[in-house]
């Protein structure tokens, strides 16, 4: 009776053990095919053709938008496409591009380390220590709420108009996006996490480096991410300010000269930048939150 009750091709996997299962649709198997390779690159460049689909349109409509549809007067100041990126090669060719780019390389690198370094270790002290962040709160708060470029004027009368002062608004504006996510970071670690961890015997150190970092990273990671992006905005503003050297005084200063192509070369660099910027910091970010993917990936 079990025997006519048992569909066919059960029947026949259980009268011949050794015959090989079939893979499924979807199974890794089937995937190393041709047909399923071929596949699996379709979907991949249409879900890569989709994303992209947005800028790709932006592209055309800054091409052929100035030529079709704009008057003849604002071609002047809204130059197409091509004409700016030939602008930006003949910027690449003299070597003038990449003098700029180098020069708000160093000082924005130089303001963003500076900033995550001691944002990070004062967020963790301030969040594990009560006391410390009830003697500090006010005075951060009221710098916080402070504009970073209201107070370019006085970065540079006290540090005058070289790197120091690049530098330091530099760091001023990347430090408080990463001290308020580091805080709230370590604020928001599941207490039993804690408790388990001390009940374990782990001492201070070991809790730190063991429970609350890598808890808190995700959300650090957002205030640097955040940080990035301020960190080359008010260095751009302030290099047009007062600056001999950098993307802000080449945008600024083509500006001034009537050269709009190479103008819109400099902005279109800086979007290009803060783009990069932004990846590698998603990829660093990926990098020390895998034991998350690595958790989420057992279940």
């Amino acid at each position: 009776m079990s025997a006519l009750l048992t569909p066919p091709h059960t029947a026949a996997a259980a009268v011949d053990p050794s015959r090989p299962a079939e893979p499924s649709p979807g199974t890794p198997e089937q995937r190393t095919t041709p047909a399923g390779r071929f596949t699996a690159l379709a979907n991949l460049a249409a879900r890569a053709g989709w994303k992209s689909l947005a800028v790709v349109l932006f592209l055309a409509l800054w091409e052929f938008g100035p030529t079709f549809l704009a008057a003849p007067a604002t071609r002047v100041f809204l130059p197409p496409l091509h004409e700016v990126l030939a602008a930006g090669a003949r910027l690449v060719e003299t070597g003038q591009l990449q003098s700029h780019l180098q020069a708000s390389l160093t000082r924005s690198v130089s303001g963003f380390t500076i900033a995550v370094v001691s944002a990070v270790l004062l967020g963790l002290l301030i969040a594990w220590y009560g006391w410390l962040n009830s003697f500090l709160n006010p005075l951060l708060e009221l710098f916080r709420n402070t504009a970073t470029l209201a107070l370019l004027p006085v970065f540079t009368l006290l540090l005058g108009i070289g790197e120091e002062s690049k530098i330091t608004i530099v760091a001023y504006a990347a430090f408080f996006p990463v001290l308020l996510n580091t805080i709230a970071g370590v604020r928001t670690v599941d207490p039993l996490l804690i408790r388990a961890a001390r009940s374990l015997g782990l001492g201070s150190f070991r809790l730190f480096q063991k429970v609350i970092l890598p808890s808190a990273v995700p959300t650090i990671f957002t205030g640097i991410r955040m940080a990035g992006t301020s960190s080359i905005l008010v260095l751009i503003a302030a290099e047009m300010v007062g600056a001999k050297a950098g993307l802000g005084y080449l945008i600024v200063n083509s500006q001034m000269s009537f050269l709009i192509p190479d103008m819109y070369a400099g902005i279109l660099t800086v979007s290009v930048l803060g783009l990069l910027v932004n990846v590698l910091l998603v990829a660093l970010e990926r990098h020390f939150s895998r034991w998350r993917t690595a958790v989420g990936s057992g279940n």
